[in-house]
Parts: C-alpha cells; structure tokens; sequence
C-alpha cells in the first residue's frame, strides 16, 4: 500500500495531458469545500431538541459556529505540517489521508449530534475534519504549479476554484438531507389552546400528569421553519431536525469522493517544462517574480513572508466571519422588513450564490493577476472592498427606516463581490509566493502560511458573534424599554424582573418581544452586524498597507 501512494509511483509519462490534472484536484476541492457551506447547519443545530426553534438545552449560535472555527484552525495547522511532508510523499498519500480524516469526522460529529454532546461534533468536525481539510487543500497547490508554470495565477486558481465552489453544490445537498430526515415535533396547539406553565425560565405543559417541557413559536419563528408548520405549542424532544443524519451521509459521500480522486493525482518529471515556455523577462510588472528559489525554513527570516501572512489573515477574517453566519445573517438584516422575500429558501440560495462568486472569484482574479500583476490584485481587493463593507450597515440602516428590495439589492451586489475577492484572495496567494519565494518548496511555504487562515478563522467568527450578541443585548434592554410590564408578564408568564432568565433559557427573544411591542416600534434586528462591517473595513485598510510594503527577497535567502 505504501508503494501505491508513493510520490514515485504516480510520475507522469513524457505525453501525458497536464490538463487531466485539474480535475482531480477540483473534485477533492468540492468535497472540503463543503465548509464554506457551515451556516446551513447553524439552525438545525441550534434546536437539535426543540427542532422547530431553540429549547432552553439546545447549543446556541456562538456554541456551533466555533466549531466551523476549530475546522477552520486545524485547517491551517493541518497544512503547515502537510506542506513539508507533501514534498517528502507527494499528493497521493496526503489525499488519501485528507479522505480518512474529512469523512470520518463527519461521521464522528453525526454520533455527536445524536447523542448531544457537543465535544464530540468539536472533535470530529472540527479536529479530525479541520485536518482533513488542510491536507485536502494543499494537495494539489503545489502539484498544479507545477504543471502550469508558465500560468502560475490560472494554476493557483484551478485548484483552489472548486473550494470556493463546494458550498454551491454542498448548500442544496445538505438542504435536500436535511429535510429528508426532518421530523416535526408533537404540536399542542396554539397558545390559547393549551395551559402554558413558566419554572425557573422554562414553558411547560401538563400532559398525562407530568409536566412536558415545550417551545412556543410566533409568525416570526414559522418563517424560519425547515418545513412549514402551524405557529402555537410543540413538545421538546420528540421531532427531528435531520442535521444528524445529513452528517453521516455526507461522511461516507466524500470519503469515496476524495479517494477516488486522491488516486487520480499525477507529477511532471524532474526538469519537465511546458514546451516552448521560457521564464519572464523582469520588467515593473514582474518587479516581485523571482526565478530563484527559497527554502521553507529560510522562508520564514523574511519580512515578505510575514507580510504576505497579514495580508492573507486580514483578507480571510474580514469574509470567513460572514461565511459562518451567511444565513443567519441575511434573514436577521432583511427578514422582518421584507418578509415576502426573504424566507428560509432564499437565504439557502444566498449561500449557494455566495460560493458561486467565491468561485468565480477564485479563477478570474487569479487569472487576472498573471497580466496585472500579484501585488496589484490586492490593491484591488482591499480599496473596494473597505467601501463595500463600510456600505453594510448603510443598507441595513435604510431597509429598516423604509423597507424596500433595491437595499436588498444593494447589500446582495456588495456581499457578492465581496467574496469574489475573497476567494480570489485565497487563489492569488499561491502565486505570490512563487513570485517572491520560487517554485521549488512552494507547497511548504504555503503550507505554513495557512496558519493565518486558522487565526482568521478564530478572529472572523469571534468578532461577529461577540459583537453580534453585544447588538442583540442592547436591543433588547432597548425594547424592555417601552414594553407594557403586563404585555410582557402575559406573553411570557413572568414578571419582567425575570427577564435575564428568560433570555437565558431562550424564551425571550428579539422576534418574541417586537410582538408585543407598542406599534410604530422598528425591530432592530436589521442592525446587528453593523460594528461588525466597521471593523472588517479597518481590518482590510491595514491588510493594505502590508502589501503597498511588499518588494523582493534579499538574495543572501536565495538558495546557491
């Protein structure tokens, strides 16, 4: 077996098509890829019990999308390893052990999930799954820099397109899963029918002698539902929300998906070059393309290398925050304010759309930075991009103040480029580094430069989610503001003294109390992602700066 997955053994012949390449590299990027996907199991998640909203022992949000962190964090520890070793073994062998890893965490975290244990979804997904994505990701990197020399940026793209592009296929697939395995909890009726009991923050109802915890859903919640449903009463823990089983499936699909591909890998010889092709001529557009060569470890006495790492950490954290909450977030912007529009399928279609331009953005910028240059390209990314995020909160401001599609609009286009060159972000880098550091150790070199995607993606998800729940504090100490105290006792069966028990056992929510909030009230849902856009824009401006700074690798680093 050691031999089949050799480096020697998967040597390509003098004929061979280099353009057979891409596709293996393409599909195991699917596959991992499948990540970017993450918000379209926050829901399920957060009501593993409840299913139809969340109940006081379900996981919150904060809790599940830490685990899209720790994927995220190992991905990057992952590949610093991977990175050297892929040099020592070749592609083969890693992409066999990325299948091993990715889909048995998805199978781990399924056990987690059923049996509600949350360390073990950590674990599974984000440990061993995190690994398997970072030895997934940087297979076939170097591999296809390698074959296309002469199109470093087009290489670097090709294989890291279909990364971008598996939360496209991954969104719909865990979609269909998930409603496949759906169950509705046992409906009680609607409130009026049933006598609602309140304990220590808590609803409960007598059924048969014994009280039954229950959850209690408005117009709001019914929305949000992953099968339509009445609003009223339902007992905890008697339903499915199918994430669980959508978790093992998924396991066993990309397990043989990777395998398979894994075997499909193919290296050019020692020497081989594509014929006719010559190294370019140094001129202000190469000023950064060097065609000598840098070890791995000399890689990291340089001051490029830590540049290249702001750049590449400060460009993922200011998207991969919004990648882990894509949906949440644009039904709590726009799902109160344009209701008709924006319901549980369009926001499953927002994640698909925004891994079809995370994609596209892949390849077209990483092909554009072969004519315009590398350092160019982030100029690009960070100037518009700190204008489309400062743009956000503006969008979100005015659909609440006057509710209208064209800010759903405006916020779609703007969110949509965005992750273009937030891919393109990801597929420019390989070639940057082949420019400054040469091609030889560039799979290591970048390897190790992935450990700022893993700090990303500890900052991203930390900066949204803490300052999220700072917004959704605020409004709600706002709204307790200009309740009726007997609106409220009547509502949620306690005095407003026991509000903060409530909100702990997620009983009172946002959604919960405009309900009952005076009229003319504007539900301030649509603002809690506003400092966060704020700070993403700084993030970038700095980003900037470290690349304006870039210039080439002082020769004494230059292997003899």
């Amino acid at each position: 077996m050691a031999n089949l997955l050799s480096k020697e053994n998967i040597i390509a012949p003098a004929d061979y098509n280099r353009w057979r390449v891409p596709v293996a590299s393409v599909a195991i990027h699917l596959c991992i890829g499948s990540v970017y996907a993450w918000s379209i199991y926050n829901p399920p998640l957060t009501r593993v019990l409840g299913v139809v909203t969340t109940a006081a022992d379900d996981w919150n949000l904060s809790e599940v999308v830490w685990v899209f962190t720790v994927a995220i964090v190992f991905l990057g520890l992952a590949a610093a390893f991977a990175g050297k070793w892929l040099e020592q073994v070749g592609p083969r062998m890693v992409g066999v052990v990325s299948a091993c890893c990715w889909g048995g965490g998805y199978v781990i975290g399924g056990i987690g999930i059923m049996t509600h244990q949350l360390w073990l979804l950590y674990l599974g997904y984000g440990v061993i799954g995190g690994c398997g994505l970072g030895l997934g990701y940087v297979s076939p990197v170097s591999t296809l820099i390698r074959w296309f020399p002469d199109r470093r940026g087009m290489a670097a793209g090709m294989a890291i397109m279909g990364f971008g592009g598996g939360a496209m296929i991954g969104a719909p697939v865990k979609e269909f899963f998930i409603r496949l395995f759906y169950r509705a909890p046992d409906y009680l009726g609607t409130t009026a029918d049933v006598n609602l009991v309140t304990q220590a923050g808590r609803r409960f109802v007598e059924l048969a002698g014994t009280l039954q915890e229950v959850v209690v859903i408005g117009a709001a919640e019914v929305r949000d539902l992953t099968v339509p449903g009445p609003e009223g009463v339902y007992v905890v823990n008697t339903g499915a929300s199918g994430v669980a089983e959508t978790f093992l499936v998924l396991g066993l699909i990309y397990f043989m998906v990777i395998l398979v591909a894994a075997f499909s890998y193919r290296l050019p010889a020692e020497g081989w070059k594509p014929e006719g092709w010559a190294e370019p001529e140094q001129g202000s557009r190469n000023a950064l393309i060097s065609d000598k060569d840098v070890d791995i470890d000399q890689a990291l006495k340089t001051p490029q290398f830590y540049q290249l790492w702001i750049v590449l950490c400060l460009n993922v954290t200011a998207g991969i925050g919004v990648l882990g909450v894509a949906r949440t977030m644009i039904s709590e912007i726009f799902g109160s304010s344009l209701p008709g529009i924006v319901n549980t399928s369009f926001a499953a279609t927002y994640v698909v759309m925004i891994s079809a331009f995370n994609m596209v953005g892949r390849f077209i910028w990483a092909s554009a930075s072969d004519y315009i240059g590398r350092r160019n390209t982030y100029w690009i990314f960070f100037v518009l991009g700190i204008a489309l995020y400062i743009s956000v909160p503006y969008s979100a401001q005015q659909v609440s103040a006057s509710p209208s599609v064209v800010w759903l609009v405006y916020f779609y286009a703007a969110t949509m480029i965005i992750f273009t060159m937030y891919g393109g972000g990801f597929a420019t880098i390989p070639a940057y580094l082949a420019d400054i550091f040469g091609t030889r150790y560039v799979g290591g070199i970048h390897g190790r430069l992935l450990t700022a995607w893993s700090t990303a993606g500890v900052l991203g998800p930390l900066a949204i989610t803490s300052l999220r729940q700072n917004s959704v504090t605020t409004a709600i100490n706002d709204l307790m503001q200009v309740i009726d105290p007997s609106a409220f006792q009547e509502q949620f069966g306690a005095p407003v003294e026991q509000v903060q028990l409530l909100i702990d056992q997620n009983s009172v929510t946002i959604a919960r109390l405009m309900e009952i909030a005076p009229p003319g009230t504007v539900d301030p849902t649509s603002g809690l992602y506003n400092s966060t856009m704020i700070l993403m824009a700084a993030l970038l401006g700095i980003a900037l700066i470290s690349n304006a700074l870039m210039r080439p690798v002082n020769s004494r680093h230059h292997i003899a």
